[in-house]
């Protein structure tokens, strides 16, 4: 049987290939806190967190800054490979990838992802049915572009306002959209978790990409489902308008220990304390 790494799924997007450029017209300062908790129950940990901050002007320009959360499910601890390896697959993909449309390399990025999650998990009977969630932040040139598949979620706290950015993509999810579900039923749903899109579930998946605008103050929250099942978003509000990063996300993950610790819980917090504009490249 051949062996498909993900040096074979990337390989189609080669560094060299990168030949085109643009210059650096915006970039974000920022502090940037994680952290990541076994919870009460589980005997292995299936989150996974992953950033790439560069230094180099056009990496910056091109590919931004990269903020990742994915949270893994399968038995035989496929559901920890799975997270593992979206998280490296997405970066690397998204780093060699050629074009400067972020939407496209994004999408692409997700793509190849799940392809490596899915042929991993067919090809090993332990991890059939292997697969994980992936929601993406991408700093870039003054905009947020957040990037969704499955329910862990992405926040931003602006103005006193926690707005959540990404939709969940779950079986209730689906019957509040459709007006089937009344929200505040959905939180009690037993069928709350089913998942309706995942990377690596399928052959092919169709992630949610959103554009914001990017403001000095804005905190961003990357999280799994592990928090949100615990903590309502009045306390993710306090914590992020009152407490520094990496006291937020401590504070956030206590929390959610003491509230049940039901499942792993993982938060990565990215506030914008500057951005820089550029008339001309910096350098």
């Amino acid at each position: 049987m051949t062996r498909t790494t993900m040096d074979d799924i990337t390989a189609e997007y080669a560094a060299q290939d990168l030949a085109v450029s643009e210059p650096l017209r915006a970039v974000a300062k920022v502090t940037v806190a994680a952290k990541t908790d076994l919870g009460r129950i589980r005997e292995n940990n299936e989150d996974k967190f992953e950033f790439y901050i560069s230094e180099e002007e056009s990496v910056l320009a091109t590919k931004g800054q990269i903020f990742l959360v994915c949270d893994g499910m399968g038995g035989h601890a496929a559901g920890q490979i799975a997270s593992e390896l979206s998280c490296k697959c997405f970066i690397d993909t998204y780093l060699n990838h050629p074009t400067l449309d972020a939407d496209s390399a994004l999408r692409e990025s997700v793509v190849a992802a799940n392809r490596l999650v899915n042929l991993v998990g067919v090809s090993n009977p332990q991890r059939r049915g292997m697969g994980t969630t992936l929601s993406g932040l991408v700093l870039r040139q003054g905009e947020a572009k957040v990037v969704q598949v499955g329910d862990s979620r992405v926040y931003r706290f602006r103005n006193e306002v926690l707005e959540q950015i990404t939709t969940d993509h779950t079986y209730v999810e689906e019957l509040v959209r459709l007006g089937v579900l009344p929200r505040e039923q959905a939180e009690r749903h037993p069928q709350k978790n089913v998942l309706v899109r995942a990377i690596g579930a399928e052959d092919t998946v169709q992630p949610d990409i959103f554009t914001l605008d990017l403001q000095t103050g804005d905190r961003f929250l990357l999280c799994s489902d592990g928090l949100i099942n615990h903590v309502p978003d009045v306390a993710i509000a306090e914590a992020l308008r009152d407490l520094d990063p990496a006291k937020a996300a401590w504070t956030l993950i206590s929390q959610a220990l003491l509230g049940g610790g039901t499942d792993n819980v993982t938060v990565l917090i990215v506030r914008v304390d500057e951005v820089q504009t550029f008339e001309h490249s910096p350098l």
